[in-house]
């Protein structure tokens, strides 16, 4: 507690928040929670030697408190009932990813003077929208169905904790009307679109532009499915996705810029006006929840170095996760957030243990180069058990990409920022266009080729939370097998990944006595699931979208169940009995 006060307090914080986020206390148990937190409070105050020596543990208690009352008062509970069709007048938000039919944004909906947020789809054949306008059109309106099954993603769920209640499908004729109240935000989200228009006209190729636009804009809502595809195959997302990688080289860029203009003993100042620069960008770019994190991360550090005071990792990490959850308790179930700071806390864990048994680096570009290495290393092996719980899946290549890439991430994100900032102020230059279109058309068959490798590439890789923790366990004591590899230690860490395998055995074994047969609903289709031991046979009907339904519905089910032989089969209309494994089920 005295070495990382803040590191422990947030834990309690954040355990309070998932407790009330499972239990959900009503508001007769909040004020009793409050008054024990006040009750802590008021004990600082009394001078008792028992006190004082329960001091941590209570104030441990008074933050597991604070997170259950805030979780409490963050929960959403929107009065708002609608369904079915109504005519709706709406401003926009922001953009979401699109899908084949429509375009998908967040809004603010009016309907018979009511007010929530929704997302609105709006058919592709609509103009796209801005943040200029209202718009008055005629929607069917509805809520996002909780999952069927266990194993499905809620996204219900997802929205609920955006505040987002209702889905809204346009089916006619969408109205504009100019707005008159645009506040700084959106003006800042107005101006970002119209640079995003931009990127749309220049001769680039069309994945070029949407790189540009994802890599410094954080916009990937019209992305291509082949490349969002190779890039999670290949492990370099991140490089895709704003992250704190972009936050790092775009403020470096700053300092650079304003070192060169400014004398050497106002250094200082070229820090605040880097980090100022800094928040002009990320109000630019429309307040993502990544970019945010990375530049409450960053201020933080640089506020310790302003303030002439050694910088701590962890003290940072805590107080930048602090400021994040006290305005908002439900990002700690967003997953970047939890992968970005495992991530970090992984570097800080793994990073100079993985330095110190590499060759020495007696030059400059051998520390790039094992720095390069380490760091990927780390970040990788501490947030492997969510990735694994999460989505499933996981690529050896990722590691050599990473090593590959990683060293010209800098170069390519100050080339994307140098190449918007043009576009941003229509200069135009055709080589530069033809150049960037040529090393990022490059950049993305290289990462495409990385995809390619589907031997070393593995899927629906079951794991629940209790594997996940065991997992922590192993890598937490990796680092003094890798600092100091003697019997003791060895020991230790060999026995948490003994006791790994056999929890790993023992669920799969559990799931393996499980027959289940059920009937799944995807969009208009139904699929017939039958199950016996680790096997699976799936039905699906005639002329539905067998690689949607691999994704979403049948990937899901065979991480969840521990499947390891499945079949697809299709099922004819006219069909009544189905014979499995000598086992006949009538259709109903």
């Amino acid at each position: 507690m005295k070495k990382q006060p803040l590191l422990i307090l947030l834990i309690f914080f954040i355990l309070g928040i998932f407790f009330q986020d499972q239990i959900s206390l009503d508001k007769t148990y909040i004020f009793a929670v409050a008054g024990i937190s006040l009750l802590v409070v008021i004990t600082t105050f009394f001078k008792n030697y028992f006190l004082h020596r329960m001091q941590p543990c209570l104030l441990c208690v008074m933050f597991f408190g604070v997170g259950i009352i805030l979780h409490f008062f963050n929960a959403y509970d929107n009065p708002v009932s609608v369904q079915g069709n109504h005519s709706i007048i709406f401003k926009i938000s922001g953009k979401l990813n699109s899908n084949e039919k429509y375009r998908k944004y967040q809004s603010t909906v009016k309907i018979e003077g009511q007010y929530f947020k929704a997302i609105v789809y709006v058919p592709k054949s609509e103009k796209p929208l801005d943040f200029n306008h209202y718009y008055q059109t005629k929607a069917f309106v509805s809520k996002p169905r909780a999952p069927q099954y266990d194993f499905q993603f809620d996204y219900s769920k997802y929205l609920q904790r955006k505040n987002i209640d209702f889905q809204c499908y346009i089916n006619d004729e969408v109205y504009a009307a100019e707005r008159n109240d645009i506040r700084w935000n959106e003006q800042f989200s107005q101006r970002r679109l119209e640079v995003l228009h931009h990127i749309d006209k220049t001769t680039m190729s069309a994945k070029s532009k949407e790189f540009l636009k994802g890599i410094i804009l954080a916009d990937r809502t019209d992305i291509d499915a082949q490349t969002v595809q190779d890039f999670s195959r290949s492990g370099l997302v991140h490089f895709l996705a704003i992250s704190g990688t972009h936050i790092v080289v775009v403020f470096g860029l700053f300092y650079f810029l304003w070192v060169k203009i400014l004398p050497a003993r106002c250094r200082k100042y070229a820090i605040v006006i880097s980090l100022v620069l800094i928040w002009f960008f990320t109000a630019f770019i429309g307040f993502g929840s990544s970019v945010v994190r990375s530049s409450i991360m960053l201020s933080v550090y640089f506020i310790y170095v302003l303030l002439q005071r050694k910088s701590d990792l962890l003290h940072s990490l805590a107080l930048s996760a602090f400021i994040i959850l006290l305005s908002d308790t439900q990002q700690i179930f967003d997953v970047g957030f939890q992968l970005s700071y495992l991530a970090v806390l992984g570097i800080f864990w793994l990073n100079q243990p993985i330095l110190n048994i590499l060759p020495k680096q007696n030059s400059r570009i051998k520390k790039i180069i094992f720095n390069t290495v380490s760091i990927s290393i780390s970040a990788q092996l501490a947030t492997l058990p969510l990735v694994l719980y999460y989505f499933h899946q996981f690529s050896f290549i990722s590691i050599i990409a990473n090593f590959f890439i990683v060293p010209f991430s800098e170069i390519i994100i100050v080339f994307s920022f140098l190449m918007t900032t043009l576009i941003a102020f229509n200069i135009n230059f055709e080589y530069l266009n033809k150049l960037y279109g040529f090393i990022i058309d490059t950049l993305l068959n290289i990462i495409h080729w990385f995809a390619g490798f589907n031997h070393v590439f593995f899927e629906n890789i079951p794991l629940n939370l209790t594997e996940v923790f065991s997992l922590f366990l192993i890598i937490v004591l990796l680092r003094y097998v890798v600092l100091k590899c003697n019997l003791k230690n060895f020991t230790r860490w060999m026995m948490a990944v003994v006791a790994f395998f056999i929890l790993r055995l023992g669920f799969d074994f559990y799931e393996e006595q499980k027959s289940e047969v059920l009937v799944h609903h995807f969009s208009k289709n139904r699929i017939l699931s039958i199950k016996k031991n680790s096997e699976a046979c799936f039905w699906i009907e005639e002329n539905s979208d067998k690689s949607d339904i691999i994704k979403f519905v049948i990937n899901p089910y065979c991480a969840e169940r521990r499947i390891k032989t499945t079949e697809i089969k299709t099922l004819p209309k006219t069909a009544e009995k189905i014979i499995y494994q000598h086992t006949t089920y009538e259709i109903k």
